[in-house]
C-alpha cells in the first residue's frame, strides 16, 4: 500500500509540499510513442494556477512544468514521445510567504488537518500544511494532462454548477461558457450573480463551499469490474482524494433516493449503429450516470463533487494550541475564498487518470478497448 501513489495499470505518484522548493509527480504504466509536451500539459496547469482572479488565492505561482524523464524525441520520426518508461514532472514553488503562517504555528486551524496530522505523525509542517496543502494538486493536474494522451477518444469537461445555496439553471448549460468567466461555470448568467455574491463572502472575511459536475463523453461501454474493481468506485476515491472534498456522487446520486423504480430506471432503445450493436443502445436518460454494475455503459460518465468551504479565513475562530490550552485564531496569508472554483480543472485531471488507468485494464483482459460493439 502507498499513501502518496494512485492507479493500478496507470499509476502515479505525487511529491512535494506547499512550501518546499518544488513539487511534482511520478507516472508509471504510461504506453510509448505518445506525442507529448511540456506545452500540452502547461494549458491544464494554466488553468489550475493561483491568482487568476479576485476569488482565489493571489499567490502568484507560474506552475511552469518540467519533463525530467520518460520520454525521447528521435529525429528520424520527429517530436518528444513517451518511452514507456517513467515520466517525472516537476513544478517549482516560488512564490511561498512562510512568514504568513509564523503566528500560528503553535495553533492548530480549525477546519484543516493540522491536528490529525500531528495525532498520526507527532509532526506537522504548519506553513500552509505541508502535504495537506491544495497545492498539492499542482502534481496531480500535470499527471491529467498526460491521462488525457492515453485516452484521446474520450472528451472531459467539468463546470462549477452551484456556489452555496446558489445554483445554476440547466436551461441555460453551454460547455462554450467554462473559460470565458472566472467560475469555470457553464452558465454565464450564474456566473454573473456569483461575482457580487462571492465579493461579499470575501469581504466578510469567510469562505463558501461549491459543487462540481465532471462530464466524460465517448467513453467505450466495458470500463470497469464487477465487484472490486468498479469504475464507479475508484471515480468517487479519486474525487474524495481531492483537498476538501467531503461528497461525491455520480449519475442521479442522492436524488436517486426520491425516485420510484420506474423512474431511475434508464430505458433503452436500439442504437443509432443498428439492432445489431447490441452493446451500444440508445438510454433514455442517464439516471445511472454512465456506469451499470461498476461498468461503463458508453453513457456519458456524470460525476458530481461537494467542497466544503475554505477553513483558511479572517474571522476569529476558537482552537487549542500544541499543548492543548484554549486560545483564539485568524488564519492571515492569502487564500481562496471558494476553493471549489480551481477544483474544476483538478476534477477533470482526475477523471481522466482513473480512465486511463480502466481503459488499460480493460484492454489488458480484453485484449480490445470497448470500442467494438
Amino acid at each position: 500500500m502507498s499513501h502518496n501513489s494512485f492507479g493500478h495499470m496507470f499509476r502515479f505518484t505525487t511529491w512535494g509540499e506547499s512550501h518546499g522548493p518544488a513539487l511534482g509527480v511520478v507516472i508509471d504504466g504510461c504506453p510509448p510513442n505518445l506525442a507529448i509536451s511540456e506545452e500540452i500539459i502547461q494549458r491544464d496547469l494554466d488553468r489550475r494556477r493561483p491568482g487568476q482572479s479576485r476569488y482565489t488565492t493571489q499567490r502568484q505561482e507560474a506552475d511552469r512544468v518540467a519533463i525530467l524523464s520518460g520520454t525521447f524525441e528521435d529525429e528520424r520520426t520527429g517530436g518528444l514521445k513517451t518511452t514507456g518508461t517513467p515520466i517525472a514532472l516537476q513544478i517549482q514553488n516560488t512564490d511561498q510567504r512562510s512568514k504568513d503562517y509564523s503566528d500560528i504555528r503553535d495553533k492548530y486551524r480549525p477546519g484543516h488537518a493540522d491536528i490529525t496530522y500531528q495525532q498520526k505523525y507527532g509532526i506537522r509542517d504548519y506553513r500552509g500544511g505541508g502535504r495537506s496543502s491544495a497545492r498539492e494538486t499542482a502534481a496531480r493536474v500535470a499527471a491529467g494532462a498526460v491521462a488525457r494522451l492515453v485516452i484521446p477518444c474520450v472528451k472531459i469537461r467539468a463546470s462549477l454548477v452551484q456556489i452555496g445555496s446558489k445554483k445554476i439553471d440547466r436551461n441555460n448549460f453551454d460547455w462554450d461558457e467554462v473559460d470565458n468567466n472566472p467560475f469555470f461555470c457553464a452558465d454565464k448568467n450564474a456566473a454573473k450573480n456569483w461575482a457580487p455574491y462571492l465579493d461579499e463572502i470575501r469581504k466578510d472575511g469567510n469562505s463558501i463551499g461549491a459543487i462540481i459536475e465532471v462530464v466524460a463523453s465517448c467513453v467505450p461501454p466495458g470500463w470497469g469490474a464487477p465487484v472490486y474493481g468498479k469504475l464507479s468506485a475508484d471515480l468517487a476515491s479519486a474525487m474524495m482524494s481531492i483537498n476538501a472534498v467531503k461528497g461525491v456522487e455520480i449519475g442521479a446520486g442522492f436524488e436517486a433516493a426520491y425516485l420510484s423504480g420506474i423512474e431511475n430506471a434508464d430505458q433503452m432503445r436500439a442504437g443509432s449503429d443498428g439492432p445489431n450493436r447490441q452493446s451500444a443502445p440508445d438510454f433514455l436518460s442517464n439516471h445511472a450516470g454512465g456506469i451499470l454494475g461498476g461498468i461503463s455503459n458508453g453513457d456519458e460518465i456524470v460525476v458530481r463533487f461537494a467542497v466544503k468551504p475554505t477553513s483558511s479565513i479572517l474571522t476569529q475562530r476558537q482552537t487549542v494550541t500544541t499543548k492543548n490550552q484554549d486560545t483564539d485564531i485568524i488564519t492571515k496569508g492569502r487564500h481562496d475564498p471558494c476553493v471549489g472554483i480551481r477544483a474544476v480543472p483538478i476534477g477533470e485531471a482526475m477523471m481522466a487518470l482513473v480512465l486511463a488507468d480502466h481503459f488499460l485494464r480493460h484492454r489488458g483482459q480484453t485484449g480490445h478497448d470497448g470500442t467494438v460493439g
